[in-house]
């Protein structure tokens, strides 16, 4: 079996099944089969699924660096599925806020979005995803041409946003956002250096 049938076939279902495991975590302390929410139980949900949600976001942005490093071009094909899982760990911690914390109470909702910055910021990295997350098929690919590639190019704006998001919320322990922020560091440092850098080594 070729490498291309083995991802298909066989990793991208392992690695799939791996990406669902935070989910399948948290499902189990709500039901205290796999552990407890302790104290503040819609606080903890909201945690975990935001940091896995930006975890996803930078495995995702590693792809692209790690590919070229290696020559395994076979990895981008997790690139697509890596991304949706990471919109769909940032959707449920904003339904977790929206409808637990919130409790889908309009006015609390716009407040909190209009005038607390780190929820300003967050909802627009919430945006951002959306719209990669509508726009990740073949038929919108082909549909954007080379708009495409400039839309997805903006998940390092959420990214950016996600880590900043997190930055401000949390209140004493910010050591947590700094691993966060020195490693989207490096992956925007290595984009620009093969992006500008490179082509400019190889032309001289």
């Amino acid at each position: 079996m070729d490498m291309v049938r083995q991802v298909r076939f066989i990793w991208k279902p392992i690695v799939f099944l791996a990406c669902l495991l935070p989910a399948f975590h948290a499902v189990g302390d709500v039901y205290g089969i796999t552990g407890d929410l302790g104290p503040n139980p819609i606080e903890n949900l909201q945690d975990r699924f935001g940091n896995w949600g930006l975890r996803f976001i930078l495995i995702t942005l590693t792809i692209t660096p790690f590919r070229l490093r290696t020559g395994w071009s076979w990895l981008a094909r997790f690139r697509r599925m890596l991304g949706l899982f990471a919109f769909f760990y940032v959707l449920l911690h904003f339904l977790t806020w929206l409808f637990l914390d919130q409790g889908l109470l309009l006015s609390a909702i716009t407040e909190d979005i209009v005038e607390r910055p780190f929820i300003t910021i967050g909802f627009a990295a919430l945006l951002i995803l959306t719209a990669l997350a509508v726009t990740s098929t073949v038929k919108m690919r082909q549909r954007l041409g080379r708009r495409w590639q400039k839309l997805h190019n903006w998940v390092y704006v959420a990214a950016l946003l996600g880590v900043w998001h997190y930055w401000w919320q949390v209140k004493l322990d910010a050591s947590e956002p700094i691993v966060y922020a020195s490693v989207l560091a490096v992956l925007l440092i290595y984009r620009a250096w093969h992006r500008y850098a490179k082509p400019r080594g190889k032309r001289a």
